[in-house]
């Protein structure tokens, strides 16, 4: 009772503190627009919210965070460390990684169209006109010509140059290109730890124990093999040495 009673008191005279201290309160309604302007900025507030809405699937599919993340998952698969490192830690490293891939990228973006627009030096079509050149340039890079033309074709779109080629039909193509270049990688990744699971498991079943897993024993092999080899240290200089 004693303690009810106190909780009371307490919650009574915060809400007495709320009341003379007049915190401020925050709503969101609709009213009547009184001129263009308001009906404008409106809409931009909305597409905005659009576009922030959307960003995660933006930085997944327009940036080298899918391969990166599938190469470390893969990476993980092939130890045989199910659950570390963690999903945490992989998709952070996934994350910074982009970063340092991306930086020459949205340096542009950030010089040629974000800079401009915040100085009112150019309106907001142009800015994202200029934005949309170092990312298209990007993705060309690092799409293969069969995923490109595949989807020139299905759409029957025939481009004069790269540049002509709409992001609508490029970001399916570069999403493509980086989940084969992810496979093939993740393939190279799987053979020396699987040539280490077939050594494992003769030599067990030529010593006659059959009820040992293989993979007690494999495992820690697996990880003095690639802690030797400077395993993350080669295959971040490989991951990011595989992009133009």
């Amino acid at each position: 009772m004693k303690k009810l009673f106190w909780i009371l008191v307490t919650l009574g005279l915060m809400q007495f503190a709320s009341a003379q201290a007049g915190i401020p309160k925050i709503s969101i309604g609709m009213d009547q627009a009184h001129s263009q302007g308001d009906v404008s900025s409106s809409l931009q507030i909305m597409a905005l919210l659009t576009v922030l809405s959307l960003a995660p699937a933006l930085m997944i599919l327009t940036t080298a965070f899918t391969r990166i993340v599938i190469i470390l998952s893969f990476v993980r698969t092939a130890i045989g460390t199910q659950s570390i490192p963690p999903n945490q830690v992989i998709i952070g490293l996934s994350l910074f990684l982009t970063f340092f891939v991306m930086g020459p990228t949205w340096e542009k973006v950030n010089t040629q169209a974000v800079q401009p627009y915040f100085e009112k030096k150019i309106d907001q079509k142009v800015a994202i006109e200029r934005a949309t050149i170092p990312v298209r340039e990007f993705m060309l890079k690092n799409t293969y010509e069969k995923d490109l033309k595949l989807f020139l074709n299905i759409r029957h779109e025939k481009p004069k140059t790269k540049k002509d080629v709409s992001l609508t039909t490029l970001v399916p193509a570069f999403v493509i290109s980086e989940l084969k270049t992810a496979f093939i990688v993740g393939f190279y990744i799987f053979i020396p730890f699987l040539i280490i699971d077939l050594i494992v498991a003769s030599g067990l079943m030529s010593m006659g124990m059959m009820m040992l897993p293989p993979s007690m024993v494999s495992l820690p092999a697996k990880l003095l093999v690639f802690v030797l080899a400077d395993g993350w240290g080669t295959l971040v200089s490989a991951i990011l040495a595989g992009y133009r």
